[in-house]
């Protein structure tokens, strides 16, 4: 999709009957007190959306096990809306993770987003099973199911995971996730709608059934987005590179630019009749917010 079409797109809308779009969004665990203040502030301006759910990162290795638990739990207990806890299979045993998961239940909180996990060394170091650990997320969510009868979300990957041989390979270890338990998949960000339609019909074709929820991650420091994108495979397509293009040092034209890219691409999908959406916020609520503002999202 490049600038011109997608500046198009809200007049390609077809006139029909439109379910009400719903927003999830996702934050990572502060590491200081000013990190903190700024993940709250995001959370106060992001609740009123009233979303389906807040989710918690973790970090690799489980380096953040107990800043997302406690950042979870408050989440839950202080807006009343739905927290989901990231767990990994990463530097632990099976009857690590599986008390970790029980004192999730224990805590309340009734949905886990089950992923692999990065290496210890981080996006893009080589991964290998923990010894006595689940060996992938396939078997992470059958132990949670196991466990309790948890909602569950797992990863998808438009563009294919970097560690999978190639594209048919990655959609079956989906496909083995979701027929382990998974009730969800979220997608890693991406930014050609055409990638994710074109995933969402393969999938189906599968036969895979449960909603494949599309990941968003609004731009506003493109370095630092490309560097991510890299380690994870997702592409970065030319036409965004030269929107960019000489505004380092302008950070008010990034976030317009940037509301308006997600603004677009969220509306494309709204149009193949997408519904729901989960923003990766990065722990800000100014340009999710924007977005959602643009698709109808709004505070009752």
């Amino acid at each position: 999709m490049s600038p011109d079409t997608a500046a198009a797109a809200p007049a390609e809308f077809p006139a029909r009957a439109r379910q009400p779009l719903r927003a999830s969004f996702e934050f990572f665990p502060p590491k200081t007190e000013a990190m903190e203040k700024t993940l709250w502030e995001a959370v106060q301006r992001l609740a009123p959306l009233a979303p389906t759910f807040f989710s918690v990162t973790y970090g690799a290795g489980g380096s953040t096990r107990q800043r997302t638990h406690d950042t979870v739990v408050r989440l839950k207990r202080e807006t009343g809306i739905d927290a989901a806890a990231h767990l990994t299979c990463v530097a632990a045993t099976q009857a690590e993770v599986d008390t970790i998961a029980r004192a999730y239940w224990d805590a309340g909180i009734r949905h886990i987003v089950a992923l692999r996990g990065d290496p210890p060394s981080g996006m893009g170091g080589r991964y290998s099973a923990h010894p006595g650990g689940y060996a992938n997320a396939a078997a992470l969510v059958a132990g949670l199911k196991r466990i309790g009868d948890f909602e569950i979300s797992v990863a998808a990957y438009p563009e294919k995971h970097p560690d999978s041989p190639d594209a048919a390979a990655d959609l079956e270890n989906l496909k083995r996730k979701v027929d382990a338990g998974a009730d969800r998949a979220i997608t890693q960000f991406f930014f050609e709608a055409d990638d994710y339609l074109r995933f969402r019909d393969r999938a189906v074709a599968a036969g895979i059934g449960v909603p494949i929820v599309p990941g968003i991650m609004p731009v506003s420091n493109f370095q630092a987005v490309s560097r991510i994108a890299g380690l994870c495979g997702a592409k970065v397509p030319a036409w965004l590179a030269e929107l960019f293009r000489g505004l380092d040092s302008d950070l008010d034209t990034r976030r317009m630019i940037a509301a308006t890219v997600a603004g677009d691409l969220c509306r494309r999908l709204s149009g193949e009749g997408v519904d729901q959406f989960h923003f990766y916020t990065l722990n800000r609520a100014d340009l999710t917010f924007a977005t959602c503002h643009l698709l109808g999202v709004r505070a009752p």
